[in-house]
């Protein structure tokens, strides 16, 4: 009988969690700034949704060594790990990838017609950083 009460109260307090929608936005978010970057990033090596290499700026380009896309293995490096970062520490990875977002639009905001996309990204940078506050407010609430 112990085990069934404990096992109830215990589920009380996840469920109030998990009605909460704050914590319910915040799982939204840490999900797809878990998701997106990795698979994006992933992406990079493989060049099936876009050519990526064609969104880097020249000056970028002509400022790291190697070739454009050989950049963009980087690039592709670094958003694999924001998104795991964001996966395991929110409150870190979300700032991680915010600061990600506000270089691709400063490089987006130099190559003429990408201003649509430098746009999204800027919502995607506030999303972001919605995402940081939200890993403040919940942090130690994880639940699986």
């Amino acid at each position: 009988m112990s085990s069934a009460n404990t096992s109830t109260t215990s589920a009380a307090p996840r469920r109030a969690l998990l009605a909460d929608p704050g914590y319910q936005a915040f799982l939204v978010l840490r999900t797809a700034f878990t998701v997106a970057p990795i698979l994006f990033g992933l992406d990079k090596f493989a060049n099936l949704l876009v050519d990526w290499p064609m969104y880097l700026a020249p000056w970028i380009n002509d400022f790291v060594p190697g070739s454009a896309q050989a950049a963009m293995y980087a690039v592709g490096a670094i958003e694999i790990a924001a998104g795991i970062a964001v996966a395991l520490a929110p409150r870190f990875g979300a700032w991680l990838v915010a600061g990600w977002l506000a270089g691709i639009i400063v490089n987006l905001l130099t190559i003429p017609d990408y201003y649509d996309i430098a746009l999204r990204d800027f919502g995607l940078l506030l999303g972001a950083v919605a995402l940081a506050r939200l890993a403040e407010r919940y942090h130690g609430k994880r639940q699986h």
